[in-house]
Protein backbone atom coordinates (compact mmCIF):
# COMPACT_ATOMS: atom_id res chain seq x y z
CA UNK A 1 0.00 0.00 0.00
CA UNK A 2 1.23 3.60 -0.64
CA UNK A 3 2.23 6.02 1.94
CA UNK A 4 -1.10 8.11 3.19
CA UNK A 5 0.55 10.88 1.90
CA UNK A 6 0.16 9.59 -1.63
CA UNK A 7 -3.20 7.62 -1.44
CA UNK A 8 -5.21 10.43 0.60
CA UNK A 9 -4.78 12.51 -2.38
CA UNK A 10 -6.39 15.90 -0.41
CA UNK A 11 -7.55 16.32 2.99
CA UNK A 12 -10.93 17.43 4.07
CA UNK A 13 -11.65 20.08 6.46
CA UNK A 14 -12.96 18.35 10.09
CA UNK A 15 -16.20 20.10 9.44
CA UNK A 16 -17.04 18.79 6.09
CA UNK A 17 -15.98 15.08 7.52
CA UNK A 18 -18.69 12.46 7.11
CA UNK A 19 -19.69 9.05 8.80
CA UNK A 20 -19.01 6.23 6.02
CA UNK A 21 -19.61 2.49 7.06
CA UNK A 22 -18.47 0.04 4.10
CA UNK A 23 -20.06 -3.12 4.08
CA UNK A 24 -18.43 -6.49 2.61
CA UNK A 25 -18.43 -10.35 2.96
CA UNK A 26 -15.94 -13.07 1.80
CA UNK A 27 -12.09 -13.87 1.92
CA UNK A 28 -9.04 -11.18 2.30
CA UNK A 29 -9.35 -10.71 -1.66
CA UNK A 30 -12.55 -8.87 -0.96
CA UNK A 31 -12.35 -7.42 2.59
CA UNK A 32 -8.81 -5.47 2.12
CA UNK A 33 -9.62 -3.89 -0.68
CA UNK A 34 -12.42 -2.28 1.98
CA UNK A 35 -9.92 -1.63 4.49
CA UNK A 36 -7.58 0.41 1.44
CA UNK A 37 -10.65 2.35 0.78
CA UNK A 38 -11.27 2.79 4.79
CA UNK A 39 -8.07 3.78 5.58
CA UNK A 40 -8.37 6.70 2.84
CA UNK A 41 -11.38 8.01 4.00
CA UNK A 42 -10.04 8.16 7.15
CA UNK A 43 -6.92 10.10 6.50
CA UNK A 44 -9.38 12.57 4.87
CA UNK A 45 -10.80 13.12 8.45
CA UNK A 46 -13.97 10.89 7.92
CA UNK A 47 -15.44 8.50 10.62
CA UNK A 48 -15.19 5.00 9.34
CA UNK A 49 -16.77 2.11 10.04
CA UNK A 50 -15.64 -1.58 8.59
CA UNK A 51 -18.63 -4.07 8.86
CA UNK A 52 -17.92 -7.94 7.69
CA UNK A 53 -16.86 -11.14 9.49
CA UNK A 54 -14.89 -11.20 12.77
CA UNK A 55 -12.73 -13.05 11.35
CA UNK A 56 -11.00 -9.63 9.60
CA UNK A 57 -11.42 -7.50 13.37
CA UNK A 58 -8.16 -7.12 14.33
CA UNK A 59 -6.68 -6.70 11.12
CA UNK A 60 -9.36 -3.80 10.71
CA UNK A 61 -8.60 -2.46 13.89
CA UNK A 62 -5.03 -2.18 13.47
CA UNK A 63 -5.92 0.22 10.89
CA UNK A 64 -7.79 2.85 13.03
CA UNK A 65 -11.38 1.83 11.72
CA UNK A 66 -14.87 1.01 13.60
CA UNK A 67 -15.78 -2.35 13.69
CA UNK A 68 -19.09 -4.06 12.66
CA UNK A 69 -19.26 -8.21 13.21
CA UNK A 70 -21.21 -9.99 10.82
CA UNK A 71 -21.47 -13.64 11.44
CA UNK A 72 -18.91 -14.91 13.72
CA UNK A 73 -15.15 -16.22 12.94
CA UNK A 74 -16.39 -19.80 13.10
CA UNK A 75 -19.19 -19.38 10.23
CA UNK A 76 -15.98 -18.14 8.37
CA UNK A 77 -13.83 -21.09 8.83
CA UNK A 78 -16.98 -22.90 7.93
CA UNK A 79 -17.08 -21.61 4.70
CA UNK A 80 -13.51 -21.43 3.52
CA UNK A 81 -13.52 -25.41 4.51
CA UNK A 82 -16.50 -26.48 2.03
CA UNK A 83 -15.15 -27.30 -1.03
CA UNK A 84 -18.37 -26.02 -2.43
CA UNK A 85 -17.07 -23.00 -2.26
CA UNK A 86 -14.89 -23.32 -5.01
CA UNK A 87 -17.71 -25.51 -7.15
CA UNK A 88 -18.27 -24.10 -10.86
CA UNK A 89 -21.88 -25.18 -10.63
CA UNK A 90 -22.71 -25.09 -6.90
CA UNK A 91 -20.63 -22.53 -6.04
CA UNK A 92 -23.39 -19.55 -6.52
CA UNK A 93 -25.92 -21.27 -4.46
CA UNK A 94 -23.64 -22.24 -1.75
CA UNK A 95 -22.25 -18.57 -1.11
CA UNK A 96 -26.27 -17.11 -1.60
CA UNK A 97 -27.41 -19.57 0.97
CA UNK A 98 -24.06 -19.45 3.51
CA UNK A 99 -23.69 -15.46 3.00
CA UNK A 100 -25.98 -13.38 1.07
CA UNK A 101 -29.24 -14.44 2.54
CA UNK A 102 -27.76 -15.31 6.20
CA UNK A 103 -26.35 -11.73 5.98
CA UNK A 104 -29.74 -9.27 4.66
CA UNK A 105 -30.91 -8.97 8.48
CA UNK A 106 -28.13 -8.68 10.33
CA UNK A 107 -26.54 -5.70 8.07
CA UNK A 108 -29.81 -3.85 7.74
CA UNK A 109 -30.46 -4.27 11.05
CA UNK A 110 -26.97 -2.80 12.56
CA UNK A 111 -27.26 0.22 10.17
CA UNK A 112 -30.45 1.33 12.84
CA UNK A 113 -26.83 2.85 14.85
CA UNK A 114 -26.64 5.04 11.90
CA UNK A 115 -28.29 8.10 10.82
CA UNK A 116 -28.72 8.62 6.78
CA UNK A 117 -28.19 12.64 7.31
CA UNK A 118 -24.68 12.22 7.74
CA UNK A 119 -23.73 8.83 6.55
CA UNK A 120 -22.55 6.94 3.30
CA UNK A 121 -22.63 3.84 2.79
CA UNK A 122 -20.25 1.66 0.61
CA UNK A 123 -20.90 -1.71 -0.16
CA UNK A 124 -20.27 -4.55 -2.17
CA UNK A 125 -22.90 -5.83 -4.16
CA UNK A 126 -23.68 -8.89 -2.62
CA UNK A 127 -24.79 -7.01 1.04
CA UNK A 128 -28.04 -7.04 0.19
CA UNK A 129 -28.53 -5.34 3.61
CA UNK A 130 -27.11 -1.94 2.57
CA UNK A 131 -29.04 -1.92 -0.71
CA UNK A 132 -32.84 -2.58 1.31
CA UNK A 133 -31.72 0.15 3.73
CA UNK A 134 -30.78 2.58 0.87
CA UNK A 135 -34.56 1.74 -0.55
CA UNK A 136 -36.38 1.88 3.32
CA UNK A 137 -34.50 4.30 4.70
CA UNK A 138 -33.07 6.73 2.53
CA UNK A 139 -29.23 6.38 3.04
CA UNK A 140 -26.66 7.53 -0.08
CA UNK A 141 -25.04 4.17 -1.26
CA UNK A 142 -22.15 3.25 -3.50
CA UNK A 143 -21.95 -0.41 -4.68
CA UNK A 144 -18.39 -1.48 -5.30
CA UNK A 145 -17.74 -4.36 -7.96
CA UNK A 146 -14.46 -5.34 -7.50
CA UNK A 147 -14.66 -7.80 -10.66
CA UNK A 148 -15.96 -6.53 -14.04
CA UNK A 149 -17.79 -9.58 -14.30
CA UNK A 150 -20.70 -8.22 -11.96
CA UNK A 151 -21.61 -6.10 -14.63
CA UNK A 152 -23.47 -7.43 -17.05
CA UNK A 153 -23.67 -6.45 -20.42
CA UNK A 154 -24.86 -8.06 -23.95
CA UNK A 155 -22.38 -6.04 -25.44
CA UNK A 156 -18.57 -7.21 -24.59
CA UNK A 157 -20.17 -9.91 -22.30
CA UNK A 158 -17.94 -11.55 -19.50
CA UNK A 159 -16.98 -14.94 -19.31
CA UNK A 160 -19.51 -16.44 -16.70
CA UNK A 161 -18.83 -20.12 -16.02
CA UNK A 162 -21.45 -22.80 -17.75
CA UNK A 163 -23.42 -19.84 -19.64
CA UNK A 164 -22.51 -20.68 -23.28
CA UNK A 165 -22.27 -16.85 -25.43
CA UNK A 166 -19.20 -16.09 -27.24
CA UNK A 167 -17.98 -12.66 -29.30
CA UNK A 168 -20.18 -13.76 -32.09
CA UNK A 169 -23.84 -15.15 -30.15
CA UNK A 170 -26.09 -12.25 -30.96
CA UNK A 171 -27.51 -9.50 -28.33
CA UNK A 172 -30.82 -11.32 -28.66
CA UNK A 173 -30.51 -14.43 -27.48
CA UNK A 174 -27.70 -12.89 -24.87
CA UNK A 175 -30.55 -11.15 -23.47
CA UNK A 176 -32.68 -14.22 -23.80
CA UNK A 177 -30.15 -16.17 -21.62
CA UNK A 178 -29.57 -13.65 -18.88
CA UNK A 179 -33.62 -13.37 -18.27
CA UNK A 180 -33.38 -17.78 -18.26
CA UNK A 181 -30.45 -17.45 -15.72
CA UNK A 182 -32.51 -14.69 -13.57
CA UNK A 183 -35.73 -16.58 -13.46
CA UNK A 184 -34.72 -20.20 -13.15
CA UNK A 185 -31.18 -19.52 -10.90
CA UNK A 186 -30.66 -16.05 -9.18
CA UNK A 187 -33.58 -14.82 -8.56
CA UNK A 188 -35.23 -18.22 -7.66
CA UNK A 189 -32.98 -18.43 -4.87
CA UNK A 190 -32.90 -14.89 -4.18
CA UNK A 191 -35.72 -12.95 -4.86
CA UNK A 192 -38.62 -14.67 -2.08
CA UNK A 193 -36.55 -14.35 0.95
CA UNK A 194 -35.72 -10.42 -0.60
CA UNK A 195 -38.80 -9.58 -1.34
CA UNK A 196 -40.20 -11.15 2.08
CA UNK A 197 -37.88 -8.63 4.19
CA UNK A 198 -38.55 -6.09 1.92
CA UNK A 199 -42.31 -6.21 2.35
CA UNK A 200 -42.15 -6.53 6.32
CA UNK A 201 -40.39 -3.03 5.68
CA UNK A 202 -43.82 -1.35 3.60
CA UNK A 203 -41.34 -1.87 0.32
CA UNK A 204 -44.42 -3.60 -1.63
CA UNK A 205 -42.83 -3.45 -5.50
CA UNK A 206 -41.17 -6.91 -5.40
CA UNK A 207 -37.30 -7.15 -6.68
CA UNK A 208 -37.23 -8.92 -9.97
CA UNK A 209 -33.72 -8.83 -11.77
CA UNK A 210 -31.44 -9.06 -8.55
CA UNK A 211 -28.44 -9.11 -10.07
CA UNK A 212 -28.97 -7.96 -13.13
CA UNK A 213 -30.69 -4.60 -11.99
CA UNK A 214 -31.88 -4.48 -8.59
CA UNK A 215 -27.99 -5.23 -6.86
CA UNK A 216 -26.38 -1.84 -8.39
CA UNK A 217 -27.23 1.14 -6.19
CA UNK A 218 -28.55 4.60 -8.74
CA UNK A 219 -26.68 6.54 -6.42
CA UNK A 220 -23.10 5.16 -7.42
CA UNK A 221 -21.31 2.21 -8.64
CA UNK A 222 -17.57 2.19 -8.15
CA UNK A 223 -15.61 -0.09 -10.61
CA UNK A 224 -12.34 0.04 -8.91
CA UNK A 225 -10.38 -1.78 -12.47
CA UNK A 226 -9.09 0.62 -15.30
CA UNK A 227 -11.01 0.90 -19.08
CA UNK A 228 -8.02 -0.86 -20.63
CA UNK A 229 -8.70 -3.76 -18.49
CA UNK A 230 -12.48 -3.64 -18.84
CA UNK A 231 -13.84 -1.30 -21.25
CA UNK A 232 -17.36 0.41 -20.26
CA UNK A 233 -20.38 -1.14 -21.99
CA UNK A 234 -23.57 0.89 -23.09
CA UNK A 235 -25.49 -1.05 -20.90
CA UNK A 236 -23.53 -0.79 -17.39
CA UNK A 237 -25.52 0.91 -14.88
CA UNK A 238 -25.33 4.74 -15.39
CA UNK A 239 -23.84 5.13 -12.16
CA UNK A 240 -20.75 3.69 -13.03
CA UNK A 241 -17.49 5.08 -12.49
CA UNK A 242 -14.37 3.06 -13.61
CA UNK A 243 -11.42 4.42 -11.05
CA UNK A 244 -8.78 2.06 -11.78
CA UNK A 245 -6.88 -0.47 -9.98
CA UNK A 246 -6.51 -0.02 -5.91
CA UNK A 247 -3.67 -2.02 -3.50
CA UNK A 248 -4.20 -2.58 -0.04
CA UNK A 249 -1.34 -5.14 1.63
CA UNK A 250 -1.39 -6.36 5.06
CA UNK A 251 1.29 -5.34 6.89
CA UNK A 252 2.69 -2.84 4.25
CA UNK A 253 6.00 -1.10 5.39
CA UNK A 254 7.21 -4.54 7.43
CA UNK A 255 9.17 -5.68 4.87
CA UNK A 256 9.89 -9.39 4.01
CA UNK A 257 10.95 -11.71 6.87
CA UNK A 258 14.74 -12.66 6.30
CA UNK A 259 14.23 -16.41 5.35
CA UNK A 260 11.93 -15.25 2.22
CA UNK A 261 14.45 -12.70 1.43
CA UNK A 262 17.33 -14.48 1.78
CA UNK A 263 15.69 -17.01 -0.79
CA UNK A 264 15.05 -14.71 -3.04
CA UNK A 265 18.24 -13.27 -3.40
CA UNK A 266 20.47 -16.45 -3.34
CA UNK A 267 19.18 -16.99 -7.05
CA UNK A 268 17.19 -17.09 -10.16
CA UNK A 269 13.76 -15.36 -9.62
CA UNK A 270 11.53 -18.45 -8.29
CA UNK A 271 8.02 -19.17 -9.96
CA UNK A 272 5.36 -18.14 -7.35
CA UNK A 273 2.12 -20.18 -6.78
CA UNK A 274 -0.44 -18.99 -4.77
CA UNK A 275 -4.40 -20.40 -4.77
CA UNK A 276 -5.86 -17.31 -3.10
CA UNK A 277 -6.31 -16.75 0.81
CA UNK A 278 -9.72 -18.82 0.85
CA UNK A 279 -8.26 -21.64 -0.84
CA UNK A 280 -7.92 -24.63 1.64
CA UNK A 281 -8.32 -27.67 -0.88
CA UNK A 282 -5.03 -26.70 -2.57
CA UNK A 283 -2.88 -29.92 -1.89
CA UNK A 284 -3.39 -31.07 -5.44
CA UNK A 285 -2.43 -27.36 -6.80
CA UNK A 286 0.73 -27.38 -4.71
CA UNK A 287 1.58 -30.83 -5.45
CA UNK A 288 1.69 -30.52 -8.99
CA UNK A 289 3.56 -26.86 -8.47
CA UNK A 290 6.28 -28.69 -6.85
CA UNK A 291 6.76 -31.23 -9.49
CA UNK A 292 6.42 -28.50 -12.14
CA UNK A 293 9.67 -26.77 -10.53
CA UNK A 294 12.06 -29.96 -10.70
CA UNK A 295 10.54 -30.46 -14.26
CA UNK A 296 11.46 -27.07 -15.49
CA UNK A 297 15.01 -26.99 -13.49
CA UNK A 298 13.68 -23.83 -11.57
CA UNK A 299 13.36 -22.63 -7.84
CA UNK A 300 9.60 -22.10 -6.59
CA UNK A 301 7.99 -20.07 -4.00
CA UNK A 302 4.85 -21.44 -2.38
CA UNK A 303 2.37 -18.59 -0.71
CA UNK A 304 -0.19 -20.62 1.42
CA UNK A 305 -1.68 -19.62 4.70
CA UNK A 306 -2.33 -23.28 5.48
CA UNK A 307 0.70 -24.63 5.59
CA UNK A 308 -0.68 -28.34 6.18
CA UNK A 309 -1.66 -28.30 2.15
CA UNK A 310 2.21 -28.24 0.99
CA UNK A 311 4.15 -30.97 0.36
CA UNK A 312 7.38 -31.90 1.02
CA UNK A 313 9.66 -29.34 -0.44
CA UNK A 314 13.09 -29.49 -2.15
CA UNK A 315 15.90 -27.08 -1.02
CA UNK A 316 14.82 -25.41 -4.15
CA UNK A 317 11.60 -24.64 -3.45
CA UNK A 318 10.80 -22.11 -0.50
CA UNK A 319 6.99 -21.68 1.23
CA UNK A 320 5.50 -18.81 3.15
CA UNK A 321 1.77 -18.21 5.12
CA UNK A 322 2.05 -14.83 3.83
CA UNK A 323 3.81 -11.79 2.34
CA UNK A 324 2.77 -8.31 0.64
CA UNK A 325 2.47 -9.83 -3.25
CA UNK A 326 3.74 -5.92 -3.78
CA UNK A 327 7.32 -6.76 -2.37
CA UNK A 328 7.42 -10.03 -3.98
CA UNK A 329 5.99 -10.36 -7.33
CA UNK A 330 8.46 -8.03 -9.11
CA UNK A 331 11.21 -10.78 -7.74
CA UNK A 332 9.51 -13.72 -9.39
CA UNK A 333 9.58 -15.05 -13.15
CA UNK A 334 6.17 -15.72 -13.16
CA UNK A 335 2.82 -15.84 -11.18
CA UNK A 336 0.51 -18.31 -10.96
CA UNK A 337 -2.50 -18.03 -9.61
CA UNK A 338 -6.02 -18.59 -9.05
CA UNK A 339 -7.68 -15.89 -11.26
CA UNK A 340 -8.60 -13.17 -8.01
CA UNK A 341 -8.72 -9.57 -9.42
CA UNK A 342 -6.63 -8.48 -7.09
CA UNK A 343 -3.46 -10.69 -7.58
CA UNK A 344 -4.21 -10.39 -10.80
CA UNK A 345 -3.41 -6.30 -10.51
CA UNK A 346 -0.70 -7.32 -8.31
CA UNK A 347 1.06 -9.54 -10.99
CA UNK A 348 0.19 -6.77 -13.30
CA UNK A 349 1.79 -4.41 -11.54
CA UNK A 350 4.65 -6.26 -10.95
CA UNK A 351 5.50 -6.86 -15.45
CA UNK A 352 5.61 -10.57 -14.56
CA UNK A 353 3.63 -13.31 -16.97
CA UNK A 354 0.93 -14.99 -15.46
CA UNK A 355 -0.43 -18.64 -15.45
CA UNK A 356 -4.35 -18.60 -13.95
CA UNK A 357 -6.31 -21.34 -12.91
CA UNK A 358 -9.66 -20.44 -12.87
CA UNK A 359 -12.59 -22.57 -10.79
CA UNK A 360 -15.51 -20.19 -10.00
CA UNK A 361 -16.92 -17.14 -9.78
CA UNK A 362 -15.16 -14.61 -11.58
CA UNK A 363 -12.03 -15.83 -11.95
CA UNK A 364 -12.50 -17.38 -15.64
CA UNK A 365 -13.79 -14.20 -16.62
CA UNK A 366 -10.35 -12.50 -14.98
CA UNK A 367 -8.46 -15.53 -16.39
CA UNK A 368 -9.69 -14.20 -20.13
CA UNK A 369 -9.15 -10.27 -19.66
CA UNK A 370 -5.85 -11.47 -18.95
CA UNK A 371 -5.27 -13.94 -21.22
CA UNK A 372 -6.55 -11.17 -24.56
CA UNK A 373 -4.09 -8.29 -22.77
CA UNK A 374 -1.21 -10.84 -23.98
CA UNK A 375 0.40 -11.67 -20.34
CA UNK A 376 -1.13 -14.42 -19.24
CA UNK A 377 -2.09 -17.60 -20.34
CA UNK A 378 -5.17 -20.32 -18.71
CA UNK A 379 -5.44 -23.63 -17.29
CA UNK A 380 -8.87 -24.82 -15.71
CA UNK A 381 -7.98 -26.17 -12.16
CA UNK A 382 -9.09 -29.44 -12.57
CA UNK A 383 -6.81 -29.48 -15.64
CA UNK A 384 -3.74 -28.72 -13.09
CA UNK A 385 -1.26 -31.43 -12.98
CA UNK A 386 2.90 -30.84 -12.51
CA UNK A 387 3.00 -31.76 -16.12
CA UNK A 388 0.62 -29.50 -17.45
CA UNK A 389 1.91 -26.64 -15.29
CA UNK A 390 5.51 -27.76 -16.53
CA UNK A 391 4.17 -27.54 -19.82
CA UNK A 392 1.69 -23.99 -19.85
CA UNK A 393 4.32 -22.19 -18.13
CA UNK A 394 7.13 -23.21 -20.83
CA UNK A 395 4.96 -22.37 -23.06
CA UNK A 396 4.13 -18.74 -21.94
CA UNK A 397 7.45 -17.91 -20.99
CA UNK A 398 8.61 -18.92 -24.75
CA UNK A 399 6.69 -16.10 -26.46
CA UNK A 400 8.40 -13.63 -27.90
CA UNK A 401 7.71 -10.13 -26.71
CA UNK A 402 6.39 -11.88 -23.73
CA UNK A 403 8.75 -9.55 -21.08
CA UNK A 404 8.12 -6.17 -23.37
CA UNK A 405 4.34 -6.89 -23.61
CA UNK A 406 4.42 -7.41 -19.78
CA UNK A 407 6.07 -3.97 -18.78
CA UNK A 408 4.01 -2.31 -20.92
CA UNK A 409 1.14 -3.17 -18.75
CA UNK A 410 3.28 -2.71 -15.68
CA UNK A 411 3.40 1.04 -16.77
CA UNK A 412 -0.60 1.50 -17.06
CA UNK A 413 -1.15 0.28 -13.22
CA UNK A 414 -1.50 3.21 -10.76
CA UNK A 415 -2.50 2.16 -7.46
CA UNK A 416 -2.22 5.64 -6.07
CA UNK A 417 -4.19 7.36 -8.87
CA UNK A 418 -6.99 4.71 -9.25
CA UNK A 419 -7.40 4.92 -4.82
CA UNK A 420 -7.47 8.58 -5.39
CA UNK A 421 -10.20 8.25 -7.40
CA UNK A 422 -12.19 5.83 -5.75
CA UNK A 423 -12.26 8.30 -2.94
CA UNK A 424 -12.90 11.48 -4.68
CA UNK A 425 -16.13 9.37 -6.17
CA UNK A 426 -17.47 8.43 -2.50
CA UNK A 427 -16.91 11.96 -1.16
CA UNK A 428 -18.55 13.39 -3.91
CA UNK A 429 -21.84 11.03 -2.88
CA UNK A 430 -21.22 12.43 0.22
CA UNK A 431 -21.76 15.91 -1.25
CA UNK A 432 -25.10 15.67 -3.32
Amino acid sequence: MAPRAMITGRQRPSGASMRYVLCTMGSAGDVFPMIGLGVGLKARGHAVWLMTNPYFQRRIEAEGLGFLPIGTAADFEAAMDDPRLWDARRGFEYVVESGMLPGLPATYDALDAFDPLDTVLVASGLMFGARVAQEARGFRLATVHLQPSMLRSVYETACYPGLPVGPRTPRWLKRLAFAGIDRFLIDRLIAPELNAFRRRLGLAEPVVSVFGRWMHSPDLVVAPFPGWFAAPQPDWPAATRLTGFARYDADDGAGLDAGLDAFLAEGAAPLAFTAGSAMRQGRDFFRAAVDACERLGQRGLLLSGHPEQLPALPATVHAVRYAPFSAVFPRCAAVVHHGGIGTAAQALAAGVPQLVTPMAHDQPDNAARLARLGVAASLPFAKVSGVAFATTLASLLARPGLAERCAEVARRVDFDAGLVRALDEIEALARR
